[in-house]
């Protein structure tokens, strides 16, 4: 009769799933909007406590009689966020997000400190991106100092409300390795990078403990309370959010590749060892299960499908029927939709383009397919890195909200060359979460089954929802692609600029 409840927070929305494992079923769902501050220096923040709002509207929304069957839980939130708390757990400042673009100088003045990105990478497995925490201290040295002043534990989005629903500070590897600071490879702290952030202070003093990937620790009374959840309920370590969706994919074990179709675009791929690359074309991150999540996150995907539906006064529930009146490459229209900048090509300052118009192809559905092509093409740029490593995989298993458009599964199918796979629990993330707590919980109690025996049991896929690539569409697409690339290479120069 005992249930776990999974928690995302991501950008745009709070979401609960409470799964009853006996029954393989989810027994509750709720979900609330979050706001999003924009600013034209690129910044993208959210208030911490706005968080914690919509998880108790989510779970007042969720069954009395449910939630008090509620053993264990776990948080699954947006990576690199960086929440500062002053000694008696206040917030100082409203939360930089990941797709905050605004540190991209601190970024360079961090690497240039130890010899560039290069010796970053040498350092810590990854180089300081836009958007990682790092680069989020300096700026708030200087632009918000009484803030950084009193700055006691960094946290990210995923541990503060840890810290809320426990009243304790910790962290775990997977979200840990985005900050730019841990080495992947030894999973320790860099002192190095550290001291480059900040030489005049030890910020290693305001970095919380390292938590076990299957630790599990007691709920605090007043949050159980105001959540209408048991007592004696336990919160398992959470991740970030596409750590979490590693798990509710069933991505915890070699040869998985998973495609997260969200309000940014992730590929990742688990790994037994640490995969860096020493040129950072992708993220070098560790798992949340004890292993390593190498990683192709872009910036903008549904955003750009959104954005053009909007533009257009269309709802993105009426895309499909835009994809299907085009055809493979859009008559020649390209975007590259670097609307938020862009990690994976690497142009924090990037700024969208929409090329090759003409009498015939601009159109409101040609636009919105050139943009779903161009989100793709950003992740099949970052997939061809992982396969000039030498990367193997035989399937997509494609989460998110894009992943409900049967016209994008087959263009992921189509373009990739690959079979696509959609998990029945279409809230990756969330659902992760709670298999993590499951699984924390069992081995707590003395279980032996591993994370990947959890998914393998857990996670079933639905056949309706698959989708194999059309022989008949792929040059028209591997046309398409090589025009995407050639414009890319056209404006690289000077959104680099």
């Amino acid at each position: 009769m005992s249930l776990v409840a999974g928690i995302d927070a991501g950008t745009q929305s709070l979401k609960v799933v409470v799964y009853d494992a006996a029954a393989r079923a989810l027994v509750a769902t709720a979900s609330a909007p979050l706001d999003l501050m924009s600013g034209d220096d690129g910044s993208r923040e959210q208030h911490p406590a706005d968080w914690v709002t919509a998880m108790q509207a989510c779970f007042d929304r969720i069954d009395p009689a449910v939630r008090a069957r509620i053993v264990a839980l776990s948080v699954s939130g947006q990576q690199h966020g960086f929440v500062p708390l002053d000694a008696e757990g206040n917030v100082l400042a409203p939360a930089k997000l990941w797709c905050d673009t605004s540190t991209t100088a601190e970024c360079a003045q961090i690497m240039d400190a130890v010899g560039g990105s290069t010796a970053t990478i040498a350092l810590a497995g990854n180089p300081i991106l836009a958007g990682y925490t790092a680069s989020k201290l300096p700026w708030t040295k200087t632009h918000r100092p009484d803030a950084y002043a009193r700055l006691a534990t960094i946290l990210l989005p995923h541990d503060y409300l840890n810290f809320v629903l426990t009243g304790q500070r910790f962290c775990e590897y997977g979200d840990a390795s985005g900050t730019g600071w841990l080495d992947v490879r030894t999973r320790t702290w860099s002192a190095e990078l550290l001291h480059a952030t900040d030489a005049e202070r030890d910020l290693a003093e305001c970095l919380p403990p390292i938590a076990a990937p299957d630790a599990l620790f007691d709920i605090n009374p007043t949050a159980a309370a105001r959540l209408g959840l048991p007592a004696t309920a336990k919160v398992a370590v959470g991740g970030g959010d596409n750590m979490m969706a590693a798990i509710g994919t069933g991505c915890v074990e070699e040869g998985r590749l998973a495609m997260s179709l969200g309000t940014s675009g992730t590929l990742f791929a688990y790994s037994d060892t640490p995969v860096v690359d020493p040129d950072g074309a992708w993220a070098a991150f560790c798992s949340s299960t004890g292993g390593w999540l190498p990683l192709i996150c872009t910036m903008n995907c549904t955003v750009a499908t959104e954005q053009v539906a909007k533009a257009f006064g269309f709802s993105t529930r009426e895309g499909d029927a835009h994809l299907h009146a085009t055809p493979p490459g859009a008559d020649g229209l390209v975007m590259l939709p670097f609307l938020n900048g862009e990690r994976t090509p690497d142009l924090p300052r990037g700024k969208g383009v929409l090329a090759g118009m003409d009498t015939n192809n601009l159109t409101a559905a040609h636009v919105y397919r050139a943009a779903m092509e161009g989100a793709t093409y950003s992740l099949k740029y970052g997939f061809d890195a992982f396969v000039r490593a030498g990367m193997c995989f035989d399937r997509i298993v494609l989460t998110g909200g894009g992943s409900n458009s049967a016209a994008w599964r087959q263009m992921v199918a189509d373009v990739f060359g690959l079979p696509v796979e959609v998990p029945v629990q279409s809230e990756g993330a969330a659902f992760g979460a709670a298999l993590q707590a499951l699984w924390a919980l069992g081995r707590a109690e003395g279980e032996g089954a591993s994370i990947a025996d959890i998914t393998h049991e857990h996670i079933a896929f639905d056949a309706a929802l698959s989708a194999t690539p059309d022989a008949s569409r792929a040059q028209a697409y591997a046309t398409a692609y090589t025009r995407f690339l050639q414009h890319l290479d056209a404006v690289t120069p000077l959104q680099r600029g």
